[in-house]
């Protein structure tokens, strides 16, 4: 293993020297840069973004003198296909033979790469275009130095399948061949880039696309964080404080380093509250394998003290939350006179809402490699974020930036919590402590649901006036729910702008009078980032809500919410109090009503909408915007005489913009509504006395195969064409999936599920 990655290092060493070796080879390494914005220009998406984008072909793209195209990925790789999906693009817009690409993965320095924080539904939204101007570049310069070699108009020829092609002649040369004197040519301005018309693309929104690293991760040769070897590294695991804010009081390590092949036990120092990425502290225990770690670790004799937090208690904090839900809050939103629209109101419909927090439990845990010497850290390990890690270790160990090296590797799952650096902090800590021996940290489990980054426990309070005709006229959210902010500043208490952007206050009805409000909730726990982040609750609350005033305007679930969005319009965000957007330009991703009209029409029909069922079976359906996207969803549900539920089928429709690779956004898809299911029916981290009350699979579970949806069709709707900007993919098929189940409950019993999980509710 370590060979490995000694080689994957040295081939991802793109300096100036690997450069110029490349060129002696016979590879092609071509630049191309994106135009500065003007300094009144306000930025959006990928250039608003620490590190910002770059396009510098010279770091992603190498052509090798046999034809070999080595594409250089900066986003990490957990599953979603980032890296086949890069590949298509610059593949169909350079005219290259997929086959003949390889993609390597860029290790952490945004300086060099831009950003490469894989989150938020990012990393084909924000390079699609960037990574077409690669390839474009790239064509057109193989082709201008065939022409010169040939003697005739550049016109005359061109890239086709790694060749360029004389059309009149017939004449024929090989990628490979041109790639070093093409590398020496001026690169063409972007505004001369031509790009390939779409009906021309032989990869870019086809189907039937293999994985490019599915070989290496079928056949066990992927190394994921979990695998990363280092010459002598030793293995540690850590007791860490029980309760957020604690620390340790003493300890006694005797007993613990009895165990054979332990080698020493260090205390890691506690971070105090709001303690961001940063170690929770505790007591490690390294050895020479990960077995005596943990055994060692197990006779630790440590007495905690648990500090602010040791009273946390889930169902007291539930009573704390609804109780702050039936109280006004600051108002964040605001159209029209709801006090006097819902005192006029013929009929007026209220209900809560709750959630509990939730782990984002990788499949992989969290894991990291490190080696830290006086004066150079390197780190190997499954991350979404290896900025993140650079500049805490920047700083923590006083060395210059790039003497902080991360390896990215593999990531068996992630969801938001690999996006925290706190475990590699904890592997280069332990490191220093061995005098620079290389040192594996790994969480168990326990670890990973006991010491996380939860989603934020929920509460919503929803008030609707309705009029004669069953119609809204009032419309009230109360979204109560600790912030993610609360890891970073003291005693925040209010959710930020971009979570209650996230659903709460770009609802899109077109309700005459709404508000907005969010009282304050404290954080007793450290709240972190899960995949589709505040759009759950939020989602869970509206769809959930918009079905029961269906039910009591005695109208069509489906038609009702249809009812609900009004006239197809685009809104502002300005509107309705949504300064963030996700990041967006307003302007190119306005809310469009239009699209979200057209997933839910046309998931219904999919579904079988109104279709005549058995007694104990129903419909539910939902729909939600989140990450630009637009989703909906129909779940067919079976409730027998003793409550247990079976989900026969479930359709989701879904509409990102163009979609570039099919397989891959259908797959997502697909996992979007098995964790959906898994966290509605199951889902559940508790607290009693400061601590996680569960442990591992056995009491947090998750959806197994006895219980997960017999099928899952997914309907890809694309509204708008290749040039319109692409919308997200990982989080948003999300949201719906739970509001959509707890709908066909109600419809096959006749019972409101307003709490999640659902768990024996039924029984």
């Amino acid at each position: 293993m370590s060979a490995f990655i000694a080689n994957e290092s040295a081939n991802l060493n793109l300096g100036r020297r690997g450069f110029l070796r490349g060129l002696a080879a016979g590879s092609f390494v071509l630049a191309i840069g994106i135009r500065p914005a003007r300094a009144e220009e306000m930025k959006y998406g990928a250039e608003a973004m620490s590190g910002g984008l770059k396009d510098d072909p010279r770091i992603f793209l190498s052509i090798e003198i046999d034809g070999t195209v080595s594409l250089l990925c900066h986003r990490a790789e957990m599953g979603q296909g980032v890296r086949t999906s890069w590949a298509m693009v610059v593949a169909d817009e350079l005219e290259a033979d997929l086959g003949r690409v390889r993609v390597l993965q860029a290790p952490g320095n945004e300086a060099r790469f831009g950003n490469q924080n894989t989150d938020g539904s990012r990393s084909m939204r924000h390079h699609f275009q960037a990574l077409r101007r690669i390839g474009a570049a790239a064509r057109q310069m193989l082709e201008q130095e065939a022409a010169v070699r040939w003697r005739v108009p550049v016109a005359e020829v061109r890239a086709q399948a790694h060749e360029v092609v004389h059309v009149a002649s017939g004449r024929r040369i090989g990628f490979g061949a041109l790639a070093h004197a093409a590398a020496l040519r001026p690169v063409p301005e972007v505004d001369t880039l031509v790009f390939k018309r779409p009906e021309d693309f032989r990869y870019i929104g086809r189907d039937g696309i293999a994985l490019v690293d599915n070989l290496d991760i079928t056949t066990g040769r992927a190394v994921y964080g979990i695998d990363a070897r280092i010459e002598g590294m030793a293995y540690a695991v850590v007791a860490r404080p029980p309760v957020y804010g604690g620390k340790v009081r003493r300890y006694d390590a005797a007993r613990a380093l009895q165990v054979p092949g332990v080698l020493k036990v260090v205390q890691i120092e506690e971070t105090p509250i709001p303690s961001a990425f940063q170690p929770l502290g505790g007591i490690a225990v390294i050895a020479d394998n990960t077995h005596a770690a943990i055994k060692g670790r197990s006779l630790l004799e440590i007495e905690w003290d648990d500090g602010p937090n040791a009273g946390y208690d889930s169902s007291t904090y539930r009573a704390v939350l609804e109780a702050a839900s039936l109280r006004p809050g600051k108002v964040v939103r605001s159209n029209g006179d709801l006090d006097a629209a819902l005192a006029g109101a013929a009929r007026r419909v209220e209900a809560t809402y709750y959630i509990p927090h939730l782990a984002q439990a990788p499949m992989e845990p969290p894991t990291a490699t490190a080696r830290v010497t006086r004066d150079r850290c390197e780190i190997w390990c499954s991350v979404q974020n290896p900025e993140a890690i650079r500049a805490d270790l920047s700083k923590r160990f006083q060395l210059p930036l790039d003497k902080v090296i991360v390896h990215a590797l593999l990531l068996g799952g992630g969801f938001g919590r690999k996006s925290k650096p706190d475990f590699a902090s904890e592997a280069a800590i332990l490191s220093r402590a061995m005098d620079g021996r290389p040192v594996k940290l790994t969480f168990t489990r326990e670890d990973d649901l006991q010491n996380g980054y939860l989603h934020t426990v929920s509460v919503a309070h929803m008030e609707a006036g309705l009029d004669e005709q069953g119609r809204p006229q009032a419309w009230l959210h109360r979204t109560v729910a600790p912030t993610i902010q609360s890891i970073f500043m003291p005693d925040a208490q209010e959710s930020g702008g971009f979570e209650l952007a996230m659903g709460a206050v770009d609802m899109p009805f077109a309700i005459p009078n709404v508000r907005v409000e969010n009282p304050p909730a404290a954080a007793h726990t450290r709240i972190g980032w899960f995949r589709s982040v505040s759009n759950i609750p939020h989602a869970f609350a509206i769809q959930s809500f918009a079905a029961e005033l269906a039910a009591a305007a005695g109208r069509d679930p489906k038609d009702y919410l249809l009812a609900l969005l009004g006239p197809d319009r685009v809104i502002d965000p300005a509107s309705v109090s949504d300064p963030w957007l996700y990041g967006e330009d307003p302007k190119r991703y306005a809310y469009d009503t239009a699209r979200l009209r057209g997933v839910i029409e046309r998931v219904a029909q999919e579904a079988g909408w109104g279709r005549r069922l058995p007694p104990g079976h129903g419909l539910g359906i939902a729909a939600h915007r989140s990450f630009v996207s637009y989703a909906a969803v129909v779940v067919e549900v079976v409730v027998d005489a003793e409550g247990r539920l079976t989900i026969p089928r479930v359709d989701i429709a879904f509409d990102c913009g163009a979609v570039i690779n099919p397989d891959r956004v259908r797959a997502q898809l697909e996992g979007a509504v098995i964790q959906g299911v898994s966290l509605a029916t199951v889902g559940e981290i508790s607290f009693e006395a400061g601590r996680v009350t569960q442990s591992n699979f056995h009491d947090y579970a998750l959806t197994r195969i006895d219980t997960a949806p017999k099928e899952i069709h997914t309907h890809l709707v694309t509204a708008v064409g290749f040039d319109a900007p692409l919308g997200g993919v990982g989080e948003p098929g999300l949201p719906p999936v739970a509001p959509a189940l707890c709908n066909a409950i109600f419809a096959a019993t006749g019972k409101r599920i307003r709490s999640l999980p659902i768990r024996n509710q039924l029984a």
